[in-house]
């Protein structure tokens, strides 16, 4: 049997007129990721790097948000269907080297990689293959059109179905993801018309060409697995988002992760969780965060970007994005963490404490009521209620710096750039403007004065 390649088109060009929104479809998210990443995700174990993706509708926008992928960008630059993009881009992909084409729509992001490994398996033996499904709502999709024999005669799309002409319904219908041999289709893309309903060019009609021409065509039959219809409204959004979070976390509790009141926990598709970890839930875990076995996350606590090490508690109620939670950390309740934020072994921040591009060193606190900006605060040392790193001057940001053993007295203001020593003090109520060395104390506020206090009795 000779070598065969794949390479995939990405159709991502329309507007999704339906979804009500000014950003292309494929941009639309879910668990804080767009449709687009999780099409690319089911592709690449499959395809690799051969993935050709044909935008149109807020095409800049698109490659901005998938750099990586952009230089493979092919532009549909007016919308006239998807039998008209794949002409667009069929230069490209037979410039790709490969044999075969696998066409997906930009707005499947349920595919798995097993239901695209069923469609490739028919490389070796058809010319047009294409996945089925058999949903309990045939809505808008395209009808599947069979003979007597149960033969692929054609697709044709819903408002343009004739019972007279095709049969009565069978309920099969088109899941949008073809396998398309690539020597023989390119003739048909000639032939393809927009005498329908809707004026476009579609896909669909390859396939009763293709049949007229005597090639081989197969409907790979996916029952009804919802993984592969396509997402057109908000509602539409909605129900594959609530499938998504559901399939995510059951995997995850499959693989020894302990998680408390699943049914309200949302974990991103590219977080790592570690068997081990606890999670209780009302709690949200985005982007690529990184849990460790060991590690307990609370109820209520909305996280992105974050990695947190064995061993460490977050308490309840804590924002934390872009941040490192070392091992034996306590973090909050209602606490903030912004990027950059690191706090080493045994570190500890409490409740209405923020902390942003700052370092709490090994066994350092700020238990209440603190704001660290662009801070080094040493091992050891100890932050007062009240206390704000004035890192700001309007212009640009400077550093503070606190050293090891340090014991910051409360409500002070340190203006950067400052330094403070190792086991220095700095009494409560000061707003330190210059460097304190090491061993030293630091005070800076006006000498307490008493004065008589008048009373005047009211008539």
């Amino acid at each position: 049997m000779p070598e065969t390649k794949t390479t995939a088109l990405v159709l991502a060009a329309g507007k999704g007129t339906r979804m009500r929104s000014p950003k292309a479809k494929v941009l639309q998210t879910l668990l804080n990721e767009p449709m687009l990443f999780y099409v690319y995700e089911a592709l690449t174990p499959i395809v690799r790097d051969s993935i050709l993706t044909v935008v149109g509708h807020d095409a800049d926008t698109v490659a901005a948000a998938f750099p990586a992928m952009a230089d493979r960008f092919v532009t549909q630059a007016e919308q006239l269907g998807t039998g008209h993009a794949l002409q667009v881009a069929w230069e490209a992909v037979e410039e790709s080297g490969a044999t075969h084409c696998l066409v997906i729509n930009g707005d499947t992001p349920l595919v798995t990689v097993e239901a695209l490994d069923r469609l490739v398996a028919a490389q070796g033996c058809c010319d047009l293959a294409f996945m089925t499904i058999t949903p309990r709502d045939t809505a808008a999709f395209g009808r599947v059109v069979r003979d007597a024999e149960r033969r692929i005669r054609a697709i044709v799309e819903a408002k343009d179905y004739d019972f007279s002409l095709h049969g009565p319904v069978t309920g099969e219908v088109n899941a949008g993801i073809y396998l398309l041999k690539i020597a023989t289709i390119r003739p048909l893309l000639e032939k393809l018309q927009n005498t329908n309903k809707s004026g476009e060019y579609y896909i669909t009609d390859l396939v009763e060409l293709a049949v007229d021409q005597g090639l081989s065509v197969d409907g790979v039959q996916a029952g009804n697995d919802i993984s592969l219809m396509g997402i057109n409204s908000p509602r539409e959004l909605t129900v594959a988002e609530t499938t998504l979070r559901a399939r995510i976390v059951d995997e995850l509790i499959d693989s020894g992760v302990i998680i408390h009141n699943p049914g309200t926990v949302i974990i991103g598709p590219r977080a790592e969780v570690e068997p081990g970890a606890e999670i209780f839930g009302h709690c949200e875990i985005y982007g690529a965060s990184k849990v460790a076995a060991g590690a307990r996350l609370g109820s209520y606590n909305h996280i992105t970007d974050a990695t947190f090490a064995p061993g460490c508690e977050v308490r309840e109620f804590n924002h934390i994005e872009g941040a490192v939670v070392g091992e034996g950390v306590t973090v909050g309740p209602y606490s903030r963490l912004r990027p950059g934020a690191k706090l080493e072994k045994g570190a500890r921040i409490g409740n209405f404490v923020e902390m942003k591009k700052a370092t709490l060193g090994e066994g350092a606190k700020a238990s209440h009521l603190t704001y660290l900006g662009d801070t080094m605060v040493g091992a050891g040392a100890n932050i007062g209620a009240g206390t704000i790193t004035c890192n700001y001057d309007g212009k640009n940001k400077f550093l503070t710096k606190i050293g090891a053993g340090a014991f910051i007295g409360s409500n002070t203001a340190l203006v950067a750039p400052v330094s403070v020593g190792e086991n220095a003090l700095i009494g409560a109520g000061s707003t330190i403007t210059k460097d304190v060395p090491d061993n030293q104390a630091g005070i800076a506020r006006g000498k307490q004065v008493n004065l008589k206090r008048s009373l005047k009795k009211n008539k």
